[in-house]
């Protein structure tokens, strides 16, 4: 595959993830990953250079899960140390 190639196909999956993940909130190719959109609450967290306690506001954040057939084909990779 030629670099204006793969620089094609990149182009095309990353649309595909931004809109549907829009319209949808998730999307799942199978046997690859999904991904989705989830809430994060907002939480307490600590300054570890002060210790002051600081209140982290409420975010939504992008989960990715790998589906089972990329999973068992990254645990059949080899040690590469």
């Amino acid at each position: 595959m030629s670099k204006a190639d793969a620089e094609k196909c990149y182009q095309v999956f990353r649309h595909t993830l931004e809109t549907e993940l829009l319209v949808a909130g998730k999307i799942t190719f199978p046997g690859f990953c999904s991904v989705e959109i989830v809430d994060k609450p907002a939480r307490k967290a600590r300054n570890p250079a002060t210790g002051q306690e600081i209140e982290v506001p409420a975010k939504k954040s992008i989960k990715f899960k790998a589906g089972k057939e990329f999973a068992d084909k990254v645990n059949q990779l080899k040690d590469r140390t």
